[in-house]
């Protein structure tokens, strides 16, 4: 028996709810749209995404707010839950999933490492964001945020993980 990929699993559980599900990606530059679109069908169930990965566009595009990039910034828990939400609003999409991050090599703080990546996923049941600290190269660490992302949706979606209820 062949085990199901994550996009697999994601299909089966967004067309069993008849959900759809968009995308709001940053460091992952579109590898978790990819991702989805693979499987055969998926234009079902995923009307797009939006890759922002400038300021300007989280916030016109996204509605991510000034105040949150400039208390928190775009690598934080609240710049990925707004785009996640964000890009429900701007889709009509019922789940988003958003990646916000230093994939590296460059771009770090003290405060802020190389490897820091948030996801975040947004039902219509609650929201979940995860923080994530990886030490691969740029490639891995964006495979791995991406990985992350497909995996945090499933989990929300089978019931594995309990959304914070808005």
């Amino acid at each position: 028996m062949t085990e199901r990929s994550r996009e697999q699993q994601l299909a089966e559980l967004l067309t069993a709810r008849g959900f759809t599900i968009a995308t709001a990606e940053s460091c992952t530059g579109g590898l978790v749209s990819h991702r989805i679109t693979t499987v055969a069908g998926s234009s079902s169930y995923f009307p797009g995404g939006v890759v922002s990965y400038s300021n300007g566009l989280k916030q016109s595009l996204l509605g991510v707010t000034a105040a949150i990039l400039e208390q928190r910034g775009a690598v934080s828990r609240e710049c990925a839950l707004a785009m996640a939400r964000g890009v429900c609003r701007l889709t009509g999409a019922d789940v988003g999933v958003s990646t916000t991050g230093i994939a590296g090599p460059g771009g770090a703080t003290a405060r802020k490492p190389v490897g820091l990546i948030y996801v975040a996923c947004s039902t219509p049941d609650g929201d979940v964001v995860q923080e994530h600290r990886w030490h691969g190269s740029r490639l891995e660490n964006i495979e791995l945020a991406t990985d992350a992302a497909l995996a945090l949706v499933v989990d929300v979606l089978d019931g594995s993980i309990a959304p914070d209820e808005r």
